[in-house]
């Protein structure tokens, strides 16, 4: 018997069906050791020699395939074909000989891109030994990214309390969404104005033609900048005659474009399903590693973390069939299509994400996928097809018009197209093919060379040039792509510890630049410029990519790196805390120092009207003071978008009044504080405050929207049954009713205000019934059961607690992460989370006290 080791359950399981009894497999559960979390786990004066650990949970999976391994008759590590699956079996590899375990036993490596049984069968047929380079590779990388998070950290403690490192490659993407946020503040738009005629031709067609010329120039989109020369054009094309000076009709191809790569795959995921990047590849995961279709367990689609654009011969072939059979034969090319990597090393998974069985078209298998997996397996099974079908083809007709009035010109132009064979479009069409079909897919009418039209209406439309879009997860990773920084595998993660540590938030699914990613990156780039370069961390991956190709030696490339970068990390130590913050005053200027709309200079204090505003740094990092402290209190929060003069509307002193309280005659007032927007009533220490709601913006805010969250919490009335109170308030989790200890959500804030005594008791008695809230002694409900704990003791289930979702096991319970989605939790990150867990000596209700004490 041989023991084959994998990276999860689920795909073990699915693995062990293909093999039989004369195999025993077993997962890791991903990585089995990692680099201690403090300093000295990578150690350049010693060579660069690594300490690794291994936590309690693996090491109780270590041991367990050790033991097996002893009983076996040899080792066949079978992780992902990847850079970080070569690395895993490389420390099971490694912990295995330190054990003993292995003797004389033969070990192996194989490798498939897709989880089917043709494809692990032949894996074992073709087995190798863990590639060395690949492996160095690992090594590099996870050296540099330790050696830049543990260095800097420190400095950035120092230097800009609050702000914590986002790691080499996720702070050149923090760059690029911030020098974003800056060319959209420093934008000014511009008027402009397009002018377009509605003509009828001598059937009576109408048409629309836009304006190309004026005078005998050539305009461009600028050009007419404001109304009066846009009146002046339009007056005189309405006096005009109009002729039709040519019409030319060209056919054209549009090719299909290759299978999807882990980028692209999420840009179109994002595009067109709405999905996040980290959502995606969870999704991808599951047809991955194994659904039950029809009685048979295979995987749906090849490994999805790959920068390959090709499939293999027999993949092409199964696709061409599928054509024939879907589409029929006329879709069908003569030759098989073959697509070229852009990447310049394309080190992963070498094929492109495709389906692994073409007849399994979307409907057929739709049945046994839930809604997200469904709709993702469809997009990926007609790009893969669509790459292997005939080109679209389209005539695409331009229609020359020339319009006289006396001595006056101008020249306008018609463009229409038509497909007169949709090919590869039947299956399949990219968004920007589908935004390019809006503007040029109309039809135009017969129109002959030389025939006059007639004018039916002039249109003058006024427009502004706009500021670069923000980008968006999909849009991110794309140019990061571009610029060669990050891989397939890493995408993901990068995104998930900008957002994690409130550097960037996603608003209507673009990326937000947070004060505290700003400041960061304009430290960063004041005083770390190289290590934030697009060109150097490009270069640097690149460099990687030739170690894992066996180019260069890895510590060579740690050598270099490590000599500039710990003597630039000595210089920025001997700087001093003012000189940081006079070059991030000038860094972010537009954002610690937003225009006032009375034209004043927005570096004077508005309080005290002397002193001048600078960034300060406090505890909780970094906020705008008045110089002038402690005679001028002035304090204001940085970046406060809906504040930036920190005057609340018209107080001097960065204080609105709103009016006074009914019963109390204290003022109400909106202020303004580090920690963002907040209404006070009265003054002093034993004034009562309350922060705006989510949603709830300064603006919106008056009188009576402010007394009554001052009114919080309030009595619904009482409990029929109980005899005891219901209340309504607002708390860390959102809007809630609370009686006798029983908490249960409401939807909205405005609930709070609203919500009677009948409908809480009824939110009341159905938080009761379903178990939840935790201090009524009922179990939690289950949000959803992931089945039973691979080494037995029983069910894993997903529950919703008082403080939020969690995973259960036995006595076990382990928080979910932040903003993690309780119906997306795998079995592999339930194990993880709770072998995290056991590993702390958790259990019971840890979770629950944990998250109080962090409110």
């Amino acid at each position: 018997m041989d023991v084959v080791v994998v990276e999860s359950p689920a795909k073990a399981k699915t693995i062990n069906k293909y093999l039989g009894k004369n195999y025993k497999v077993l997962a890791s559960f991903g990585h089995v050791r990692d680099l201690p979390a403090k300093d000295g786990s990578v150690r350049p004066d010693e060579d660069f020699a690594m300490s690794w650990s291994v936590d309690t949970a693996s090491g109780k999976r270590l041991a367990d395939i050790a033991k097996a391994v002893k009983d076996a008759d040899g080792l066949i590590l079978a992780t992902d074909p990847d850079r970080e699956g070569e690395a895993i079996s490389w420390h099971v590899l490694e912990v295995l000989k330190q054990k003993r375990a292995l003797k004389d036993k033969p070990v192996s490596r194989v490798v498939f891109n897709a989880i089917t049984k043709a494809s692990v069968l032949d894996a074992m047929a073709n087995p190798r030994q863990i590639d060395a380079p690949l492996v160095d590779a690992y090594l590099a990388r996870r050296a540099l990214d330790y050696l830049v998070g543990f260095t800097l950290s420190p400095v950035l403690w120092r230097k800009l309390p609050g702000a914590r490192s986002a790691g080499r490659v996720q702070s050149v993407a923090l760059r690029l969404v911030s020098d974003r946020e800056s060319e959209i503040e420093r934008f000014i738009r511009e008027e402009y104005w397009q002018i377009a005629a509605i003509l009828d031709t001598p059937r009576n067609d109408s048409f629309e033609a836009r304006l190309t010329a004026f005078a005998g120039k050539k305009l461009q989109k600028l050009d007419i900048a404001n109304k009066g020369q846009a009146d002046d054009i339009k007056a005189m094309l309405e006096g005009a005659t109009f002729k039709a000076l040519s019409v030319e009709a060209k056919p054209t191809k549009r090719n299909p474009g290759p299978p999807f790569t882990t980028s692209t795959l999420q840009q179109a995921a994002s595009s067109r399903l709405g999905f996040s990047a980290n959502r995606t590849m969870q999704v991808a995961q599951k047809l991955y590693e194994g659904m039950d279709v029809g009685g048979e367990t295979a995987g749906l689609i090849t490994y999805m973390r790959t920068d390959g654009v090709q499939m293999a011969p027999e993949a092409i072939e199964a696709a061409r069939n599928a054509i024939v059979s879907e589409f029929g034969a006329k879709y069908l090319p003569e030759k098989p299509r073959f697509y070229t990597a852009k990447a310049k090393n394309a080190q992963e998974a070498h094929e492109a994400i495709r389906p692994t069985d073409f007849k399994r078209t979307p409907a057929s298998v739709r049945q046994y996928l839930d809604a997200d997996q469904a709709r993702l397996y469809e997009l990926i099974w007609k790009r893969a097809i669509a790459s292997q079908m005939q080109p679209a083809e389209i005539e695409r007709t331009t229609v020359e018009i020339e319009a006289v009035n006396g001595a006056r010109t101008a020249e306008l132009r018609a463009i229409g197209s038509v497909i007169r064979f949709d090919g590869f479009i039947a299956a399949y069409t990219d968004q920007k093919d589908e935004d390019a079909e809006d503007e040029e897919s109309r039809r135009l009418p017969e129109i002959r060379s030389g025939e006059q039209l007639a004018r039916q209406a002039i249109n003058a439309t006024q427009h502004t040039t706009e500021p670069p879009p923000r980008y968006s997860e999909a849009s991110l990773i794309k140019k990061l792509e571009e610029l060669g920084i990050g891989r397939p595998s890493t995408y993901t993660a990068i995104l998930k510890t900008l957002e994690d540590r409130d550097y960037v938030t996603i608003d209507r699914r673009k990326l937000v630049p947070q004060a505290k990613g700003r400041l960061l990156s304009a430290f960063l780039e004041s005083f770390f410029e190289r290590y934030v370069e697009y060109d150097f961390t490009a270069s640097l991956e690149e460099k990687l990519d030739e170690i894992s190709d066996g180019k260069l030696a890895w510590k060579d490339v740690l050598r270099d790196f490590w000599k500039d970068f710990s003597g630039a990390v000595d210089d920025i130590k001997e700087l001093r805390v003012a000189d940081v913050l006079d070059a991030l005053n000038e860094e972010l200027a537009p954002l610690v120092f937003p225009e006032r709309e009375d034209g004043s200079n927005p570096r004077i204090c508005p309080k005290c009207g002397t002193g001048n505003l600078s960034l300060k740094l406090g505890k909780f990092g970094a906020f705008v003071g008045c110089s002038n402290y402690p005679e001028c209190s002035y304090t204001r929060q940085l970046g406060d978008a809906a504040n930036p003069n920190g005057e609340n509307g018209n107080g001097e002193d960065g204080v609105k009044l709103l009016g006074k309280d009914p019963y109390t005659a204290e003022e109400i007032t909106l202020r303004s504080g580090r920690f963002g927007p907040y209404i006070q009533r009265g003054e002093g220490k034993e004034a009562k405050r309350s922060s705006l709601p989510k949603g709830w913006t300064p603006e919106q805010i008056d009188h009576e929207k402010a007394l009554a969250l001052l009114a919080l919490p309030r009595d619904v009335g009482k409990h029929p049954e109980t005899g005891k109170m219901i209340s309504a308030g607002l708390g860390r989790y959102g809007p809630f009713v609370l009686h006798d200890g029983t908490y249960a959500n409401l939807e909205s804030i405005e609930d709070v205000f609203s919500i009677g005594l009948n409908r809480a008791v009824s939110v009341i008695a159905e938080k009761q019934q379903k178990g939840r809230g935790g201090r009524n002694g009922a179990t939690p409900a289950a949000l959803k059961e992931l089945g039973d704990h691979p080494d037995g003791g029983g069910k894993i289930v997903v529950r919703d607690g008082r403080y939020g979702p969690y995973v259960n096991y036995g006595k076990v319970n382990a928080t979910l992460p932040k903003g993690k989605d309780p119906q997306s939790v795998t079995m592999e990150e339930a194990l993880a989370l709770i072998a995290e867990k056991e590993a702390k000596g958790g259990g019971g209700k840890k979770p629950f006290r944990r998250a109080a004490k962090k409110g």
